[in-house]
């Protein structure tokens, strides 16, 4: 579906960066105009990974002269953030065998002097579960030699991706607006935005610790961020709050766009502008609900078939439910999601990334040569 010009509503306008081959479910498209009739919203831009969420689209920018903290939703500062990482071999199958567990928190003792956003240590250092994940990739190929040379990739590094946000700090500060304000607006919306900001503070670092277990774990180098932005985040931009739900600051940002565990992911440098929410896309995109891709990754896949996709790579998950509903099969064509935007001249694509080892939650099961 596409929509290549605004879209008046009663109360704001709606445009959606899509080609018509791209997979835009009606449902989210009704959600973007749900959104844009709220008392004092300006404009909503839709991403072309755009897809229905609980209330509110996702892979949306909306501006409004109102602060809405549903737009939000509870992990504040979700994001992902890529780190050169260096290993002396790379072995996915013995690399697998060896991730942390990231499902068990951090011991505040072992923090030192880590100033802690909120002082909230619960699940410090975890990944979550849902989308998120933590991946060792490799850089596949170079898409645009002057970008990739300042930010210092070239084709066959070895980088970490890690995809998490704020976890139990993010959504307590959301219910303790929707308790009581329900999906309405932000009551007090500086005292919001400072809470907001501690969410985003603490996303950022619980993705730098999760990045040194993984290379301490695995004997790692492990490099300062190329890249660190969050999708999931509210800001005051010209005199409105900009409200990014999915959608990833592209207004001259660096920014890794997620594709799936079985296929590539693209680095791109983001140029847009004010029409679209000065935003880009955050990953490939859900085109099946969860509850979908439970039941037809049951009838094609097997469990073991799962844990190697189709580009080689290895995925640690002890939950099974998980592996089917994260299933590649689930999402939308990442090729397409990086097509439109560049379509519609909102991003560069810098380098791909194609992954070697995902993790999405601590293996149960043990794999044939390696540890439980």
């Amino acid at each position: 579906m596409s929509q290549q010009n605004p879209v008046s509503t009663t109360s704001a306008t709606v445009q959606v960066f899509a080609s018509p081959g791209s997979w835009i479910e009606s449902s989210a498209v009704d959600q973007c105009h749900q959104v844009a009739a709220l008392d004092g919203m300006i404009h909503v831009a839709g991403m072309p990974d755009l897809h229905p969420g609980k209330g509110a689209p996702i892979g949306a920018a909306m501006t409004s002269s109102v602060l809405y903290p549903f737009l939000v939703g509870s992990d504040i500062g979700c994001g992902i953030a890529v780190f050169p990482f260096r290993l002396k071999r790379v072995v996915p199958e013995r690399l697998a065998t060896r991730f942390p567990d990231l499902d068990a928190p951090l011991d505040p003792a072992d923090l030192g002097d880590v100033e802690i956003p909120a002082a909230y240590t619960d699940q410090l250092g975890t990944v979550g579960r849902g989308n998120h994940f933590v991946e060792l990739a490799r850089v596949d190929a170079v898409l645009d030699d002057r970008h990739a040379a300042r930010l210092g990739l070239a084709a066959g590094d070895t980088v970490l991706i890690v995809h998490s946000g704020s976890r139990g700090l993010g959504e307590r500060i959301l219910r303790a607006h929707t308790e009581v304000h329900g999906a309405g607006p932000a009551a007090d919306a500086d005292a919001y935005l400072a809470a907001h900001d501690d969410a985003v503070r603490w996303g950022h670092l619980n993705r730098r610790l999760m990045a040194e277990r993984v290379a301490a774990a695995l004997g790692a180098e492990l490099g300062d961020p190329v890249t660190d932005e969050c999708h999931n985040s509210v800001r005051v931009r010209d005199g409105s709050y900009l409200h990014r739900k999915g959608a990833a600051p592209g207004d001259g940002r660096d920014v890794l766009i997620a594709g799936t565990r079985g296929t590539h992911s693209f680095l791109v440098a983001g140029h847009a502008g004010a029409e679209a929410g000065h935003s880009v896309a955050h990953g490939a995109g859900r085109k099946m609900s969860r509850a979908d891709a439970l039941r037809r990754g049951k009838v094609k896949h097997t469990v073991e078939e799962l844990r190697r996709t189709t580009v080689g790579s290895l995925v640690v998950c002890g939950d099974r439910q998980l592996l089917f509903e994260e299933a590649p099969t689930a999402y939308k064509r990442i090729e397409q999601v990086i097509g439109d935007l560049v379509a519609h001249r909102l991003a560069t694509p810098v380098v791909s990334t194609l992954p070697l080892v995902t993790y999405k939650t601590a293996d149960v099961a043990p794999r044939r040569g390696g540890r439980r």
